[in-house]
């Protein structure tokens, strides 16, 4: 995809003979390659502002102003979840590259995860001492998926489109700003449209590839629930040469594993989001490119917009706090990581004959570039790859050969008694090392805020880590 995360590519030509230069791949139909999110030059299809105004033809003008004056009118957040959500079910219903298309769950198809689910919990509990955290095994449709993770998307997004929307403002000078109320507003909702846009096309496409609901290293769907899509189980085992119950079961074990972690590490979720926030946090806007956008902005010609922004607007900032930001995330996702590989390994090796093969085709699609990378890239920023996946697995392997499960799995207790970045460089020093023992600190926490001493995970960690080496990742994790 572009380096661009946030640039948007040039409009599509009209073809000289109209829709059939299109089938017969005249001028308008030479598309050149596929861009996963659609922010290059291509077919309408893969526009994000054809998305909402079409090919801009006079037959279609009647039709664009009408959405222009809805996308103008809105006066809600930094970003237009509406108009996400909306494009992200477009995208689902116009199927993926390969031909398929999205369908209803059927009968079968939800029989089949349950069972999958139920038996991968039961062969997760030999190997972990976590329990189950699947309260509910689901099977999603990819426009199910969508609707499930929207709320999540809205965590990860809204921060980054704050700080546009702010630089949006502060582009004009001070004594105009006063002056300048309806084009302000409009500048609002330009950028939430714009946003919106872009995350409708980012997750409908993502909602083609995704497996599950925690494929992007992250919870994304409802707590407590495992959920698996069929259709895209079925896509990502074609030319695999392993059975699809194999497959599915596979799946369904690195689904139940992520949900076991999430439901009885209560600080993670809370760690990972402040520490996708806080990279956050430190992104640029580049003022000089927002200026010359807010010059040229013309309602009636979006292109132009798209044109100006075409190199993007974001940059990380080069500072000792930003590069801390990313090495938190990077280590916290591929310790996560790590621990359902390690773990899903050493539940399916005795049973399915394929689980080395799975496992190392999906090592290979998270390391290529997949769609955690891609959609981190669009939505935040961020490019993503767990460069550490292979060094963490092995580490919780070592661990589980030095301490057993218990004292493998105990290290989850605490943030502060996890594997650091350096640790992942000298596994063998970690796993022989002797560990901080928490359990006085927490009772002594319990006393001094008059409780009966027994240690809450929960409270006790947000304190600890708003105290420890995380400081600004603690912070955000009590302030949520």
């Amino acid at each position: 995809m572009s380096d661009n995360p946030f640039g948007f590519g040039l409009p599509p030509e009209e073809p000289e003979d109209g829709d059939d230069g299109k089938k017969k791949g005249g001028q308008g139909g030479n598309q050149g390659p596929a861009n996963p999110f659609g922010f290059g030059g291509g077919s309408g299809g893969d526009n994000p502002l054809a998305a909402m105004f079409g090919s801009l033809n006079p037959n279609d003008l009647g039709a664009a102003f009408q959405q222009l004056g809805q996308m103008l009118s809105y006066e809600g957040g930094p970003v237009n979840w509406d108009m996400a959500k909306d494009i992200a079910r477009q995208t689902v219903a116009q199927g993926t590259a390969d031909g398929t298309k999205d369908s209803s769950v059927g009968p079968g198809d939800r029989a089949a995860v349950e069972e999958a689910v139920r038996l991968a919990d039961l062969w997760l509990d030999g190997v972990t001492s976590l329990p189950s955290g699947s309260g509910a095994a689901v099977a999603w449709s990819r426009a199910e998926w969508v609707e499930a993770t929207l709320p999540v998307w809205k965590d990860l997004v809204d921060p980054v489109a704050e700080r546009v929307g702010a630089a949006m403002g502060d582009v004009l000078p001070e004594e105009m700003q006063a002056m300048a109320g309806p084009l302000l507003g409009m500048m609002r909702s330009m950028g939430g449209a714009m946003f919106g846009t872009q995350i409708g096309q980012a997750v409908g496409v993502l909602a083609g590839e995704v497996v599950g609901s925690t494929d992007i290293g992250l919870p994304l769907g409802p707590a407590g629930k495992a959920a698996l899509l069929p259709v895209n189980i079925e896509v990502f085992g074609n030319g695999l040469g392993v059975p699809q119950d194999e497959v599915r079961l596979y799946l369904a074990l690195r689904e139940a594993a992520h949900q076991r972690l999430f439901a009885h590490v209560p600080w993670l979720r809370s760690h990972l989001f402040g520490a996708v926030e806080g990279y956050a946090r430190g992104i640029k806007v580049d003022t000089a490119k927002l200026e010359d956008v807010v010059g040229q902005m013309d309602p009636t010609h979006p292109e132009q917009i798209q044109e100006a922004l075409q190199q993007g607007m974001f940059q990380p900032e080069d500072t000792p706090e930003q590069k801390a930001a990313l090495a938190r995330l990077e280590t916290a996702l591929a310790l996560v990581e790590g621990w359902v590989d390690a773990v899903v390994h050493a539940a399916a090796m005795p049973h399915l004959p394929s689980a080395e093969r799975l496992r190392e085709t999906l090592r290979r699609r998270r390391a290529s570039g997949g769609p955690a990378e891609q959609t981190f890239a669009t939505l935040i920023g961020l490019e993503l790859r767990p460069r550490r996946l292979r060094d963490a697995s092995r580490l919780w392997a070592s661990l589980t050969d030095a301490r057993g499960l218990d004292g493998r799995d105990a290290l989850w207790a605490h943030p502060d008694m996890l594997p650091t970045a350096q640790d992942l460089d000298d596994p063998d020093g970690f796993v022989h090392r002797e560990q901080l023992d928490f359990s006085e600190l927490d009772k002594m926490l319990g006393e001094a805020a008059g409780g009966d001493g027994k240690p809450n995970l929960k409270k006790d960690s947000g304190k600890d880590e708003a105290g420890g080496k995380d400081d600004e990742g603690g912070k955000d994790d009590e302030a949520r």
